[in-house]
């Protein structure tokens, strides 16, 4: 038997599946006090950046599956959270946007996410950090899939 022990550790996406992984942990504890889940984290923070986005757009930047992410909406919506609009007069494409209480949401779950990635990233220097950053970036646009 080939011992890869070691390999495994110095593979790239194994690194950040963990990391990931023990971030994604944190965050969902800390996001309890403000009563949301990492997945409507994650679509409450594409929102509050970019405004308004149609579904499939919302997936691919939050990274949940279209069918996880529609369920996730239903639910935001239920509770007021997200608002979705016909786009153009057509019922069967929705424009999907913060309500005043997703809003709120967001700004009350978002300092959890700050502290997380403080967490995650204190071995490095504040200028380390930025470069980490800049080379994730550069990454996404590598291996994305989208123009976004």
């Amino acid at each position: 038997m080939i011992d890869h022990s070691d390999e495994l550790e110095e593979f790239t996406p194994y690194l950040m599946n963990r990391i990931i992984a023990r971030y994604n942990k944190g965050v969902e504890a800390a996001l309890k006090d403000a009563g949301v889940s990492v997945a409507q984290m994650r679509a409450l923070a594409v929102l509050a950046e970019s405004g308004t986005c149609t579904i499939t757009e919302l997936s691919v930047m939050t990274v949940i599956k279209q069918s996880t992410l529609s369920r996730t909406l239903d639910t935001m919506k239920r509770a007021g959270l997200i608002q979705r609009q016909a786009q153009d007069g057509d019922s069967r494409f929705r424009l999907i946007s913060l309500t005043d209480a997703g809003r709120a949401a967001y700004d009350a779950g978002w300092p959890a996410m700050g502290r997380m990635k403080d967490t995650m990233l204190k071995a490095l220097t504040p200028a380390e950090q930025d470069e980490f950053n800049r080379m994730l970036l550069k990454i996404l646009v590598d291996i994305r899939h989208h123009d976004f």
